[in-house]
């Protein structure tokens, strides 16, 4: 316990350091006494997602007066939805530090550990993320989205939010998966997947299985089956389009009764949505083929200690899964309506999935009785009837800002002169599509699995251009390619880019500077003196290989 105190107070004394805020070419505007009409806020967050926690709580500390703005009712994003872990069995956990370390730290604490933990629950996220803000003194709100954004020549004056409210800030900063906020404020950005040609990438584009799956396609009248997007002789790889790869719910599920409430009810039951899966069942009776939920369903063990609780994602081998391909089209350039529409429709299609296979008739009765034994686990979502607050939007909306990170900078040229974080994850594309290539066979469409290199994140990959926003960082919706933002779009990751974004924020407000004047070698020394890991150090592998997987994990 007293080593709990203690730690605790390195981080405390590592925020506050003396003289690492300032930046000697300017005067801090806190020397003067503020005017009747200086911004409300030093720094504004939009979205509560871990980088948007990890912004603000960086940010305060850095002795901004820091909101931050989440649309649902938790912060945390998938991370307090589902998502539970760090995704350390894919990266290299040298690259960690600063406010993501420490709240993996924080974690392990709530699980009696002297050491951090990368496997959690969602509960447990939500407890520590709670705790620093409140910790950091961070103003949260709940339950609004941005709405408009008044500018004054490349300055963001002000945001309108749903309920009318409208704040001030000095400087802020989207941390949302969907970039709402940059889009409002004229930023140039882009969604879906560029030509091989636009970069130079080999990734890139559309990108057909070269495995295809057996299952009816077509209806009786020729008419593509639910789920079925299109032909694939329709497209051409490599090519570019508007796709993002396929969202899901990551629900929490226990198989004890004890700790679980029944499925609700499907709200639009459309039994066709789930004929490919139907077809597919038929075909494995017939050939006297077991069925099992593990078939269609990921479930992993990412709750220590309880066997019962699991946490469900798309599988990307099953012919049919709860990735819901082609639902997720409109979403990330889409309206608030069109959003939520989307949303309810991804609801509907998942718990309806769960019904059909555990009552339709044509589910072999061993299924249907295992998928039965689940339920949505009792001890988590507790103010949201055990439903996960958002679903996990793998990808959205992508800023073109000072420099668009492509393939060649993570599999390349991996070292940036203004490295503000390192990133290491598999470049990983789930898929986006499914395409027919036969009224009885088709192919998944968009999957990449690289294995990852070590690489610096450039600060100008937050930065919006000058010539569009001057006090706006996006460490969200980052300035990445589809390729290269295969590697980034991990909690862990974005927090490590969130943390950055908040000291900068915070730097920019107290010395009245924009974000792109800002000087990088005093921010880099900044982030290193809190513990953020910036740099390559040698000795340290710098490419994530089968061999060095054991080793990774200790």
């Amino acid at each position: 316990m007293h080593r709990r105190f203690f730690v605790a107070a390195l981080f405390a004394a590592s925020a506050l350091h003396p003289g690492l805020a300032q930046e000697p070419t300017a005067t801090p505007a806190a020397v003067a006494a503020p005017p009747a009409d200086a911004p409300a806020y030093d720094v504004v967050v939009y979205s509560g997602v871990p980088c948007g926690v990890a912004a603000s709580v960086a940010a305060a500390r850095e002795g901004a007066k820091t909101l931050l703005i989440e649309p649902t009712k938790e912060v945390g994003g998938l991370n307090t939805s589902g998502l539970n872990t760090a995704e350390t069995e894919h990266m290299l956990k040298w690259t960690f530090g600063g406010v993501a370390q420490e709240a993996y730290q924080r974690m392990g604490w709530e699980y009696g550990r002297w050491n951090p933990v990368y496997y959690f629950e969602s509960k447990v996220a939500a407890k520590v993320f709670h705790t620093m803000l409140d910790e950091a003194k961070v103003q949260v709100k709940y339950g609004v989205r941005v709405d408009k954004v008044e500018k004054e020549g490349t300055t963001i004056k002000s945001i309108t939010l749903s309920d009318g409210s409208k704040i001030t800030a000095k400087t802020f900063v989207d941390a949302g998966y969907e970039g709402d906020l940059m889009a409002r404020s004229g930023v140039s950005y882009t969604w879906g997947r560029e030509s091989i040609e636009e970069y130079g990438e080999s990734l890139a584009g559309i990108r057909l299985d070269k495995t295809p799956r057996k299952a009816a396609t077509v209806d009786e009248k020729g008419n593509l089956l639910p789920g079925i997007s299109g032909w694939a002789k329709d497209v051409t790889e490599g090519a570019a389009d508007k796709k993002v790869m396929n969202y899901n719910w990551r629900l929490c599920l226990s198989n004890d009764p004890e700790q679980s409430v029944p499925f609700p009810q499907p709200r639009q039951y459309d039994r066709a949505r789930y004929k490919v899966l139907e077809n597919w069942i038929k075909e494995k009776t017939a050939a006297n083929e077991p069925v099992k939920l593990l078939d269609i369903i990921d479930l992993y063990s990412h709750a220590p200690g309880r066997k019962d609780k699991k946490e469900v994602n798309n599988k990307q081998a099953a012919v049919i899964s709860v990735g819901h391909f082609g639902g997720q089209f409109d979403y990330p350039d889409g309206d608030y309506v069109t959003r939520d529409r989307i949303v309810a429709d991804h609801t509907d299609y998942t718990v309806g999935m769960f019904h059909f296979l555990a009552t339709d008739e044509t589910v072999p009765e061993t299924l249907r009785t295992e998928t039965k034994q689940w339920g949505l686990a009792k001890d988590e979502f507790t103010n949201n009837d055990h439903w996960p607050y958002q679903p996990y939007v793998r990808e959205a909306r992508r800023m073109k800002g000072l420099y668009v990170v492509t393939q060649k900078d993570i599999t390349e040229d991996r070292r940036k002169p203004d490295s503000i974080a390192m990133g290491s994850h598999f470049i990983d594309s789930h898929h986006v599509q499914r395409l027919a290539l036969s009224p009885t066979e088709f192919v998944n469409e968009g999957r990449i699995w690289e294995e990852g290199q070590v690489y610096q994140i450039p600060f100008r990959a937050i930065q919006p251009k000058a010539e569009e926003c001057t006090n706006l960082l996006v460490p969200g919706a980052a300035s990445f390619s589809h390729v290269a933002f295969c590697t980034y779009r991990l909690e862990s990751t974005w927090m490590k880019t969130g943390h950055a974004a908040g000291v900068a924020a915070a730097r920019a407000a107290l010395w009245n500077k924009t974000v792109q004047d800002l000087i990088i070698v005093n921010l880099q020394e900044r982030l290193r003196d809190q513990g953020q890991v910036i740099d390559f150090i040698e000795g340290q592998p710098e490419k994530f290989v089968k061999e060095q997987k054991k080793a990774v994990k200790k």
